[in-house]
């Protein structure tokens, strides 16, 4: 995996290596953490996409051009954003815990952060966090596998974090695009389907669709959370079946 240089090939390497510069005073006390956390409200008050480099510095009032002496590019910025995130998820301990539980507690515990946050949602699953926050999320996934039984072989722990991490991500990303959908439309999930019953009635009696005709019918509409957990422990019981094969 290569690693991203912040600026140039000859630039600094990443924003986790360099150390931060002394502050000046005047004309406002800066430090990363200070951009961070004004780029997190901005982000959460508006979306990721109002987030800049001369937005954040308007908010702190300082220059855009002395941000530069704490971040090299806005990539680094959102890389910093979203380890701070990271650094809001408590890590479960492994002492006691079955594997299940431990990545469990991770996933419910990573969604409620993306929902604190729903730009959180859209930067996962993209290029990989190396903040130590991340690192120490995705260490502390690996351990809990690493410790079970039938987890011997590190190819098998990788595998199925990764299978986990990807339905959890997925699982986020369709929630808050939904979340998002009802505020953009000013609909909620049951005007939403009401509003769309007529197109759906013409295509359920048309006939080509029985099996789309049977979940409208008879499936049983499903809160956030239940659709959450129940895909989870669908996920754990293929992977312990295979685990004992």
């Amino acid at each position: 995996m290569a690693a991203r240089r912040g600026g140039g090939g000859d630039g600094p390497g990443l924003v986790w290596d360099r150390p931060e510069p002394p502050d000046r005073p005047v004309p406002s006390a800066l430090s990363r953490d200070r951009i961070v956390a004004a780029a997190i409200g901005i982000a959460d008050a508006e979306g990721l996409a109002a987030v800049s480099i001369r937005k954040v510095a308007a908010e702190l009032n300082a220059g855009p051009m002395r941000m530069y002496t704490y971040l090299s590019t806005k990539e680094e910025l959102l890389d910093l954003m979203a380890d701070a995130v990271y650094g809001e998820i408590p890590l479960p301990r492994s002492a006691g815990q079955d594997w299940r539980e431990a990545l469990r507690t991770l996933a419910d515990r990573t969604r409620r952060a993306a929902r604190r946050h729903e730009w959180f949602a859209d930067l996962l699953g993209g290029r990989p966090l190396l903040g130590p926050n991340a690192l120490a999320h995705l260490e502390a996934s690996l351990a809990a596998l690493a410790d079970a039984p039938g987890f011997e072989d590190i190819d098998t722990v990788v595998r199925v974090r990764d299978a986990v991490n990807a339905y959890v991500i997925g699982a986020i990303r369709n929630e808050i695009t939904e979340r998002r959908a009802e505020r953009d439309t000013g609909l909620d999930k049951e005007q939403w389907q009401l509003a769309s019953s007529d197109y759906l009635n013409r295509v359920i009696a048309s006939g080509r669709h029985p099996m789309l005709a049977k979940v409208v019918r008879d499936a049983r509409d499903r809160d956030a959370d239940t659709k959450f957990d129940t895909g989870l422990e669908y996920l754990f019981d293929g992977i312990a079946a295979r685990l004992a094969t």
